[in-house]
């Protein structure tokens, strides 16, 4: 149990985001607001509010207010209904151990005769397939997973149609153009989780004692829950500042001009939060006769006013601070197993800390993208020291070793160095990221990246279409694509690619095409995840910002006062892109589950397509499975273990001898010179990141080695040679 104190500022996700771990928006803000000595303290409603409401007492409640003779919305919620004494009475034991307290209880859930089933269930006849007789935890999880599921079916179907568990009233905030709806909502709106919201915010409020409220909203999902806790705050304490950011803010409400929505908030930030944040309080603390804000709406005299007129500069990603999760009630997220895809499950099974590698996109440039905004334009690394003292102060604070960096796309020279930089300092941790698919991902990089602890990839394959690809400048090509992939799963990184369809001028035949681009991928087993979305336009983009560029019309929505992103467009020289959704979405599912690969494309739709113009084995022809050759400028480092010898006893001079190098698989053996690998074992120290000796080292100064020790063949033959491939083959990277 945390226990509350006085701070000047309370910093607050509202309902809903994960359940599995913490947004990091505020442990961020934090983080930087400790590097200032300022008091604050922050909360998790999200989960808060979702524990609460998923709980024995409020459940029995929400059945109790039923009788027998209900008129249901839905007819699978009577099924739910006429077993609430099974949910109510055991939803406290299935969230414990969905919080990993209670693991014994996974026997009694695969028995499939502890917990209700509901309609949720009905495909799952044979699970085998999937967990296997060893997998009674992750089962057990799945089947939990879908007894919470059934319970929020009938939440949703009767009791409050905005719920959802990562999000709330979403439909109140998307395409958002008038405030109306929203500010409608909050006057009206009166439900169990609106009960539970204002509970708990009063709660903190009151023992807390804030001068400031930070909310942010990341998502519409969050949008009329960090309005609906700002009413409930002016209501009750009107002297409280309550400041609203976050990704919503930055993409949706840019142009707000409604006076309503300061009826609720005393002011908007745009983008990095910090120096926003600490103009404001400045302000407010030291009372200055001229206000200096950065990036900041306030309601004025005349309106709305929109003050960006400090000099202060962003902080620095260097002076930012580390992250702080303090306050957080880490042991009470759960863990779900909604579906059995394996990059799936990275986003709601388990606790994953979050870190940032680097401000914005070193890209920059997909015109799909927002990248006329800060969050992507404004490109700012950090040093790889810093992030690893990070990592260790965050370890230590959490006690856990798993890292999610959420970075637009991850450097790969800063992946490198951060991967060389933990291997240096024998952290043992667990991380993925979102990456490009560029030429950079060598072979060589892709294990370094591994032996620190890179677990998977995500990245976008978008259209699959080299035509699309290059007029998104995306920046690389399908075969780059499946080369990169290939690197990564043939270092055991898991791979999944974000997957585009719509895009302005895309025919059905290239809709078609790029599907077979990515059966073949995931058949090829090159990437073992994906996921279909449709090609949106936003105001922020480069297509939103000259449709005529792209051959696309724009079509709407009139802009009248709140969220200005979401643009809708006419597409003539296109396909009709909504038609082939569902073909998509149900090939790509059993794509993933291994089935499927052999039936004709047409099969996954009910109206006729092209033929697809992709040869069968274009995606196998593409990868080139070669190992590149080491450049100069490359760092080269020793990831293999310790080299032995074998029958040196009974060695000539200058004979060949047989070199073991222990790896963590099983031992590899060849055949070398023992003057040649004697030597190599002595410098190898220098090249191996956990030695006391380690040191950067250049393939040049490997060079100037191998030049010094007057090694029997020339460094040029070396790097040709088949001892060095299986040296390469061992663990030596050029990275």
């Amino acid at each position: 149990m945390h226990t509350k104190n006085q701070s000047s500022v309370l910093l607050v996700t509202p309902p809903f985001t994960q359940l599995n771990t913490p947004y990091p928006a505020t442990m961020y803000l934090k983080g930087y607001l400790n590097t200032l000595a300022i008091s604050s303290y922050q909360v998790d409603l999200s989960l808060e509010t979702f524990l609460q409401l998923f709980h024995s007492t409020s459940l029995k409640s929400i059945f109790d207010s039923f009788t027998e003779t209900h008129d249901w919305n839905h007819e699978l919620s009577a099924i739910i209904f006429r077993n609430k004494y099974h949910y109510y009475t055991k939803i406290d034991s299935v969230l414990l151990f969905l919080q990993g307290k209670n693991p014994t209880l996974a026997h009694s859930i695969v028995k499939r005769n502890f917990l209700p089933e509901g309609p949720r269930f009905e495909n799952i006849e044979d699970l085998s397939w999937a967990f296997g007789e060893m997998g009674i935890q992750d089962m057990a999880k799945h089947l939990a997973t879908l007894f919470l599921e059934d319970i929020g079916d009938f939440i949703k179907n009767e009791v409050d149609d905005d719920f959802g568990f990562s999000r709330y009233a979403e439909r109140i905030s998307r395409t958002a153009t008038d405030f109306s709806p929203l500010h409608d909502a909050l006057q009206t709106k009166d439900t169990v989780v609106t009960k539970i919201l204002e509970r708990l915010i009063l709660e903190y409020v009151v023992e807390i004692k804030p001068r400031f409220v930070c909310i942010t909203a990341p998502f519409p999902g969050n949008v009329f829950s960090a309005f609906f806790i700002a009413k409930t705050i002016k209501q009750n304490f009107p002297d409280i500042l309550c400041i609203l950011g976050g990704g919503y803010v930055n993409t949706e409400l840019r142009s707000v001009y409604d006076e309503r929505v300061f009826q609720y908030f005393d002011y908007l930030t745009l983008d990095d939060g910090e120096t926003p944040l600490r103009k404001i309080i400045e302000f407010h603390q030291k009372g200055k006769s001229i206000p200096e804000f950065k990036r900041t709406f306030l309601s004025g005299d005349k309106g709305v006013l929109y003050e960006n007129n400090t000099p202060d500069f962003d902080v620095a990603q260097r002076d930012v601070g580390t992250p702080d999760y303090e306050n957080l009630k880490l042991d009470q997220y759960i863990s779900v197993l909604e579906v059995l895809n394996p990059m799936h499950r990275k986003w709601s099974d388990g606790r994953w800390n979050k870190l940032t590698l680097a401000h914005g996109c070193y890209w920059g440039k997909c015109s799909f993208c927002d990248v006329s905004l800060d969050y992507i334009a404004r490109y700012e690394p950090v040093d790889a020291k810093i992030l690893c003292d990070r990592i260790e102060k965050i370890i230590d604070q959490t006690g856990n070793t798993g890292f999610h960096f959420v970075d637009e796309a991850a450097p790969p020279a800063l992946m490198r160095d951060v991967a060389i930089e933990i291997l240096r300092r024998g952290l043992q941790v667990s991380w993925w990221t979102n990456i490009r698919f560029e030429k950079s991902f060598t072979r060589d990089l892709c294990k370094l990246l591994a032996a620190s602890g890179c677990i998977a990839v995500t990245g976008g394959l978008e259209v699959a279409s080299d035509r699309l690809l290059e007029m998104m400048k995306k920046g690389v090509t399908v075969r780059q694509v499946a080369n990169v992939a290939s690197n990564f799963t043939q270092s055991d990184i898991l791979v999944h690619a974000y997957l585009m369809y719509g895009f302005p001028t895309q025919t059905a035949q290239e809709t078609i095409d790029s599907m077979e681009i990515v059966r073949q991928m995931l058949e090829s087993g090159i990437i073992q995840s994906g996921f279909w979305h449709q090609f949106a336009m936003t105001a922020h983009s480069p297509v939103g910002l000259d449709p005529k560029a792209y051959n696309v019309v724009k079509s709407g929505p009139e802009f009248l006062g709140f969220a200005d992103n979401d643009l809708f467009h006419d597409d003539p020289e296109g396909a009709d892109h909504e038609s082939f959704s569902e073909g998509l979405r149900i090939s790509l599912h059993n794509y993933m589950s291994g089935a499927g690969f052999e039936l004709p494309l047409q099969d996954w739709f009910d109206f006729t397509v092209p033929k697809t113009k992709i040869p069968k084995n274009f995606i196998k022809g593409s990868i080139l499975n070669i190992l590149e050759e080491p450049k100069p400028h490359q760092w080269v480092i020793w990831l293999g273990g310790d080299i032995m010898f074998e029958n040196i006893n009974k060695m000539e001079p200058g004979e060949q001898v047989e070199v073991v190098v222990y790896t963590l698989h099983q031992p590899i053996r060849f055949s070398a010179s023992y003057l040649i690998m004697s030597k190599l074992k002595s410098y190898f120290c220098v090249l191996t990141p956990s030695s006391p000796h380690f040191s950067l080292t250049k393939v040049q100064n490997f060079k100037e080695f191998w030049e010094a020790e007057t090694m029997e063949t020339p460094f040029e033959e070396f790097i040709s040679s088949y001892l060095l491939y299986n040296l390469r083959l061992c663990g030596l990277v050029f990275v």
